[in-house]
């Protein structure tokens, strides 16, 4: 009895001393998180809020004063024909990239999971696009659709048919711009949708051949569910993507012919240093980013909905 009365205190005390060193080291893990906070803080949240603050003013992006002029230049928004056409391009290049960069994303994952020949050079093909730079990506392509010299229309006159002006033309320019972001980055759904076809137990799809299931039964009922975690990641990063499209625009149109082509990026690109209009730009930027945040939110909260439901 004696002997477990000193044990005791003994373990009490030992208890209390992990505690210590527990929260210690958790203590001092916060500091490495620093750098990421301070980096976060001076790159992202400050110029956010100056953004929001100069929404409210007429600042040109030069002058050392400017006036506050309140929600005017959110009026001139709602108002303004062109931030509509740009909102309707910039869903388009969003939503549109999402949809098909997910489609032939999974295609292709789902052929690289068999077993098939030189799958990793397929693997590398696929992927190759990823690691160019958007802007150069972009330029290679404006010269295959350029009007003057271009690939395609090189192609055509050679085949006996007339040129067409399709990076001039306002019904093609924007499909042709989701095109060439597709291109580029479906190879990141691929590798994702790969990886999620690879963690799912083959011991499901012997069961269900047991049953007697077809293919397609297999993978809706076993496929898809099990790839929830994996579309919603490839959803969220390809509507983000989509939706603040930059580089590609450049190179391959410019916004152009007029504005027909413009995302809500570059129209604000354009009013800051082309039209020195920075305090409709500032607001063009807010507007993106509150479009941004709720298709974003939106998306995650849906999908994740479909996961606990899977």
């Amino acid at each position: 009895m004696n002997e477990l009365v000193r044990k005791e205190p003994v373990s009490v005390v030992r208890d209390t001393e992990k505690r210590k060193e527990k929260l210690k080291t958790e203590s001092s893990l916060w500091w490495m998180y620093l750098p990421g906070l301070v980096i976060i803080t001076v790159f992202i949240i400050y110029p956010f809020i100056n953004g929001i603050r100069l929404s409210f003013t007429n600042w040109n992006g030069f002058s050392q004063t400017y006036d506050w002029i309140g929600l005017q230049q959110y009026k001139r928004l709602l108002a303004d024909p062109t931030t509509w056409l740009v909102i309707k391009n910039t869903l388009l290049y969003g939503i549109g990239s999402t949809i098909f960069q997910n489609i032939i994303g999974l295609l292709y994952a789902l052929l690289l999971n068999q077993s098939i020949k030189m799958k990793a050079v397929t693997r590398t093909i696929v992927y190759l696009p990823v690691i160019i730079s958007p802007i150069i990506m972009g330029y290679i392509w404006y010269f295959f659709f350029a009007y003057q010299g271009g690939a395609l229309n090189d192609l055509l006159v050679f085949l006996g048919f007339e040129k067409i002006n399709a990076l001039g033309t306002p019904e093609l320019n924007s499909w042709i711009i989701v095109f060439v972001n597709t291109y580029q980055f479906v190879g990141i759904a691929m590798i994702i949708y790969l990886a999620g076809l690879q963690s799912i137990s083959k011991d499901y799809y012997e069961a269900a051949q047991l049953d007697g299931a077809s293919a397609l039964q297999q993978f809706k009922n076993i496929t898809l569910p099990l790839l929830m975690p994996s579309i919603t990641i490839n959803v969220v990063l390809n509507i983000i993507g989509g939706l603040k499209l930059f580089d590609v625009i450049v190179a391959l149109t410019g916004g152009g012919p007029g504005d027909a082509s413009q995302s809500m990026s570059t129209f604000m690109y354009d009013l800051y240093f082309r039209r020195q209009d920075a305090g409709y730009a500032a607001t063009q930027g807010v507007c993106m980013a509150l479009i941004i945040l709720v298709i974003s939110l939106s998306a995650l909260v849906y999908f994740k909905r479909k996961e606990t439901e899977a």
